[in-house]
């Protein structure tokens, strides 16, 4: 006899969250499928319009035929309208190597791939962005914003003492993890906010604060108390890095960077390592945000210091170029950039 079971028993309740984890994976690999081909298909499209192009001399004219043939073909589709298939050309004349569109650019979604090729003109940097996406499922809002704060530019570029105070590949991936400057544009502060303004800013926006500070970062607080001997000291913004596996305590300046910072910050590290770190740990490591950094100064003030610590700039609002003000995503664009990751999309411009 069949012994029947309640929908609400814990054995049938596992049951169906299974089965419903197995059909959401099998779903976005669906997706992701379905992507992969329609891009290598646009690719081959582009291709072949630039190959016939060439070898029989066919001028502008013949995309815009096409597109007229291959609605009235295709009406279910979309994708084939004049701009797109302009897209498709442009996109087979970026990647010429088709190995790197399957393993690569057809990881991502064509909205993404477009967005680069509207923005990004070096073929190094197309790349680095492309690989970028992959590793950390950027939207597309994401990536255009990142885009426009120049972070392929600014990656890597902090001034550090890496090279002497941390292993291989521990100080390659972190000086990778530094950047110069930081961009604090959506605070919406200007070049004259205070220390203490700024920090709580950051705090508020803690979010805009972990995307730009790069994947990995895991906040742990801000002024930090730590009681020795004595005495009572605050640290600005402790936070803890995932992959390198260790604290990162980030001290806040609103004035030129002055070589004094570095003995304070190194202070801090020792006391870090002395009273949070596991034994499993990583070194910790400090950056020192300013509103300005002199390279020499910095690197004088770092030579001889015994614990890894890094020096960037930061930009507020005024430091930014005139034509970028105003044209990153809205708070809550950002948001919704950071909780999707978009399978297939086209961009608005198309169709």
């Amino acid at each position: 006899m069949t012994k029947n079971l309640p929908e609400t028993s814990h054995s049938y309740t596992e049951f169906l969250n299974e089965l419903k984890d197995r059909i959401r994976t099998a779903q976005i690999r669906a997706a992701l499928s379905v992507n992969k081909e329609l891009v290598v298909l646009y690719w081959q499209i582009g291709r072949d319009i630039l190959e016939r192009q060439d070898a029989l001399g066919w001028g502008a004219k013949v995309i815009d035929k096409l597109a007229l043939d291959l609605r009235s073909s295709f009406p279910e589709m979309k994708g084939f309208s004049s701009r797109n298939l302009k897209y498709m050309r442009a996109f087979a004349g970026a990647y010429p190597e088709f190995e790197f569109v399957q393993q690569a650019v057809a990881q991502i979604p064509w909205g993404h791939n477009v967005r680069i090729l509207d923005y990004v003109n070096d073929d190094t940097e197309r790349r680095w962005y492309i690989q970028q996406t992959l590793q950390h499922g950027w939207s597309r809002n994401v990536l255009v914003l990142q885009i426009e704060s120049r972070l392929y530019q600014r990656q890597g570029k902090a001034i550090t003492n890496f090279d002497k105070t941390l292993l291989s590949p521990q100080s390659d991936l972190a000086d990778q993890i530094l950047k110069d400057p930081y961009s604090f544009d959506f605070l919406s502060l200007d070049s004259e906010a205070h220390e203490r303004d700024i920090e709580n800013s950051l705090v508020n926006h803690i979010q805009h604060f972990l995307l730009e500070l790069s994947v990995g970062f895991a906040f742990v607080g801000r002024q930090y108390h730590m009681e020795i001997g004595n005495q009572d000291f605050f640290i600005d913004l402790l936070f803890y890095h995932l992959k390198l596996r260790c604290y990162f305590v980030i001290e806040l300046k609103a004035t030129k960077f002055k070589p004094e910072y570095a003995g304070k910050l190194n202070f801090y590290l020792s006391a870090i390592d002395d009273l949070l770190r596991h034994p499993d740990d990583q070194p910790s490591i400090g950056l020192i945000l300013c509103k300005q950094q002199d390279k020499l100064v910095a690197e004088y003030a770092l030579r001889d210091v015994n614990k890894p610590i890094g020096v960037s700039a930061y930009q507020l609002t005024e430091a930014l170029p005139e034509e970028l003000r105003g044209q990153l995503p809205t708070i809550e664009e950002l948001e919704t950039g950071l909780s999707t990751f978009e399978i297939i999309d086209e961009p608005a411009s198309v169709e």
